[in-house]
């Protein structure tokens, strides 16, 4: 393992701060959000949107050698002693965006420390301006039982650990789920988003859950199609994505996509014995849909390739 100087590629550089807030905070929603239960939200494109994240600014730092104010206030999305899933990005955020010319320097000063080999990388967070946020993601999925240590400046360290590897890869053609974890595989009869309001395509991390969310589709430009509570709600886009139990499953799974863009699960035993299941960082594949989900919203990461996420660093 190096830390390295290199955009966080050697076999290992750069640190981060965080605080355990930030699951929620920057998927946009909590336990009892009005959320895109059915819906998909909006991309830049036309599609529904949902509500922005509002950020506060302060004033803007001189670059120098010594630690940047940029670094006051950042977040980290991991909390201290958390066990989280295989793809689970390390996420920073800040309270006022990253000029260009500075992030090089912001990037110097996360540093990740891990046997591992990853990059950091600028995203466009979908609730927060061009850079308000740097992710540091691996070559490849996290190995099972990996500890890492992210440190951000000279003030902020968290420690945390990978657990085992669980991956849902979502057949929108097949109306299957197949869940890969611990050397197990087991399909499960899913309805996706209908025509016209197709779930996203691609790679989505679980970036938490809630055993009842209430979703209303005036949020997402859906009229009154639906308000209600839904259970066992695994959170997967901040446009609000979700894998959850959906009555229209017990007819429809495994059989027709029927859904406003959510994954529904048949009420009672396969909802809850996936809910229990999961944690933030879990993978969710979509495959055999149409758009592919933006790497902003939520997150995203894994849909760019190993030299696309690459020259997303400032460090070249």
């Amino acid at each position: 393992m190096t830390t390295g100087r290199r955009g966080g590629r050697g076999r290992l550089a750069r640190t981060w701060s965080a605080a355990a807030v930030c699951v929620l905070a920057l998927a946009g929603c909590s336990a009892q959000a009005v959320a895109d239960g059915e819906g998909r939200g909006a991309e830049p494109g036309g599609r529904p949107t949902a509500g922005t994240h509002g950020t506060t600014g302060t004033a803007r730092p001189k670059p120098s050698a010594t630690p940047l104010k940029s670094l006051t206030g950042a977040h980290v999305n991991i909390a201290d002693g958390q066990t989280v899933g295989v793809g689970m990005p390390i996420s920073v955020t800040f309270s006022r965006p990253i000029p260009v010319a500075e992030r090089a320097d912001v990037e110097k000063q996360l540093k990740v420390t891990a046997d591992v080999e990853g990059s950091w990388g600028w995203v466009k967070d979908r609730n927060l301006a061009d850079g308000q946020r740097v992710d540091f993601r691996p070559r490849a999925y996290w190995k099972p039982g990996t500890a890492v240590t992210v440190r951000a400046g000279a003030g902020i360290t968290r420690h945390f650990t990978v657990g085992r590897s669980l991956v849902a890869t979502v057949d929108v053609r097949t109306h299957f789920m197949t869940l890969e974890t611990a050397g197990s595989s087991r399909r499960i009869p899913i309805t996706a988003g209908a025509p016209g309001m197709d779930t996203w395509n691609g790679t989505m991390v679980v970036s938490d859950k809630a055993s009842r969310v209430l979703m209303d589709s005036r949020s997402v430009g859906y009229g009154d199609a639906y308000k209600d509570y839904y259970y066992y709600a695994v959170h997967l886009t901040t446009s609000g994505t979700y894998l959850h139990q959906n009555p229209k499953a017990n007819t429809y799974g495994g059989r027709q996509n029927v859904t406003h863009g959510c994954v529904g699960l048949a009420t009672g035993g396969p909802a809850k014995r996936f809910f229990d299941e999961v944690i933030p960082g879990d993978v969710v594949k979509v495959v055999n849909s149409r758009d592919t989900v933006a790497v902003g919203n939520g997150y995203g990461d894994w849909n760019l390739d190993w030299d696309q996420w690459r020259a997303t660093s400032a460090l070249g």
